[in-house]
């Protein structure tokens, strides 16, 4: 009777199937370690203007990184007398304003132009474009004179105004998606009994839920944040009548300059973006998701 012998199994194919898999385990460390990195460079002002604003004033001029205590005092005296929580409706209007005249305008526009291939479609387009060279400060003098001259309120102005100067990024932007979109799945949607504008507002739109909320923040971001015409236009205005950008220069004075009241405004601009970003955010997944399944 023989006996049998047993061999151990080879362990090169085993070396060989662990090696990708720690090269991936290393490649994915790396890719979050310098995702983190990132992430908490950008978070590092934001970081620093919450230490400013609760530092007490007279602490400001100490080299320290964290003061002895912090004080909310910067934000509770931010909404008396100094007009702020106007400023925050004002410039909440203007923007919410000028995004939904942007859209209004953007939308049909670009939507034909994707649609329709007229004589003049590519000239008109580069027009569009063209506008988007022109700078606020370069015009500023006439756009002061003319809505003057038309007796409009400095909030409508604005409001036309930054609707006017982030129209031609929507319309690109709007086009592009539009282009994307084949155009089978309208004519299928009118063979099922839907109209033209149905198959626009049940296929069309959803399908292009992402260039328009991207048109959508941008056209709002750059309203919330434009400083020098809202500065022009709302002089003489009360400062709760007067956009938050230029409310919160009221804190920078000839001599000097109020430190903790300017970072703790600063925040409190940040907040309605903030607030806009976390409602839309699904928004954008839903639209980059829709139609994917039958």
């Amino acid at each position: 009777m023989s006996a049998t012998t047993q061999t151990a199994p080879p362990l090169r194919a085993t070396t060989t199937r662990s090696a990708p898999r720690t090269r991936r385990s290393v490649r994915r460390w790396l890719v979050a370690g310098t995702a983190y990195i990132v992430a908490i460079i950008f978070l590092l002002p934001y970081l620093e203007m919450i230490v400013m604003a609760g530092r007490p004033n007279d602490e400001l001029g100490q080299a320290t990184i964290f003061p002895s205590h912090f004080t909310f005092s910067n934000f509770t005296t931010l909404w008396s007398g100094s007009g702020l929580g106007g400023s925050i409706g004002t410039s909440l209007e203007i923007a919410a304003g000028a995004t939904v005249v942007a859209l209004l305008v953007a939308l049909p526009a670009a939507y034909y132009t994707a649609r329709h291939r007229f004589r003049g479609r590519t000239a008109f387009l580069l027009l569009v474009l063209a506008t988007q060279m022109f700078q606020p400060a370069a015009m500023l003098v006439g756009l002061q004179r003319e809505f003057i001259n038309f007796g409009l309120a400095p909030t409508l102005s604005l409001t036309i105004i930054n609707a006017g100067f982030n129209l031609a990024f929507a319309v690109w932007i709007l086009n592009a998606f539009f282009s994307s979109i084949p155009v089978e799945l309208e004519e299928a949607g009118m063979v099922d009994g839907l109209g033209k504008v149905g198959a626009l507002l049940r296929i069309t739109l959803p399908l292009a839920a992402p260039g328009i909320v991207t048109a959508l923040i941008f056209t709002f971001i750059s309203a919330w944040n434009e400083f020098l015409v809202a500065l022009t236009l709302s002089l003489g205005e009360q400062t709760s009548q007067q956009p938050l950008t230029v409310a919160i220069n009221q804190y920078i004075g000839e001599y000097s300059v109020d430190w903790g009241h300017l970072f703790a405004a600063g925040l409190v601009a940040t907040v309605p973006v903030i607030i806009l970003f976390i409602f839309i955010e699904r928004r954008v997944v839903g639209g980059l998701t829709a139609g994917a399944v039958k």
